[in-house]
């Protein structure tokens, strides 16, 4: 059986130096879980192919589970989701609610994921 090599130093020496500067510009703990939490809404399936029909056009809840072939229910789920991280918005019009992509942020993540699983 291959024996696992683990990462470690060979010679044990705290660079002071660079740990203090590194640790002078980490963010705080809070702002590093919301962080955190915020990627962890990418990493679920169906909300990155909402975003990505997101990206054509805005949206309601109908034109989306049509376009996706999945349950208004469903699809309402993972809107709500999205909503909460403040990477989809909503504007009524008449009875027919519209969802749109917050802002460019959100295409230019998912564009350098994209680029970044394609090198």
């Amino acid at each position: 059986m291959d024996k696992i090599e683990v990462e470690h130093c060979d010679f044990v020496h705290v660079h002071e130096d660079t740990v203090e500067k590194v640790q002078a510009h980490m963010p705080a703990e809070e702002e590093l879980r919301d962080l955190a939490d915020f990627f962890k809404v990418f990493g679920d399936y169906t909300r990155i192919r909402i975003l990505y029909v997101l990206f054509q056009s805005e949206m309601c809840v109908c034109d989306l589970a049509q376009t996706l072939d999945m349950t208004q229910s469903a699809i309402s789920h993972q809107l709500r989701v999205l909503k909460q991280m403040k990477l989809v918005s909503n504007r009524r019009e008449g009875k027919t609610v519209f969802y749109s992509l917050a802002d460019g942020h959100i295409k230019t993540i998912m564009n350098q994921g994209m680029e970044h699983i394609r090198e």
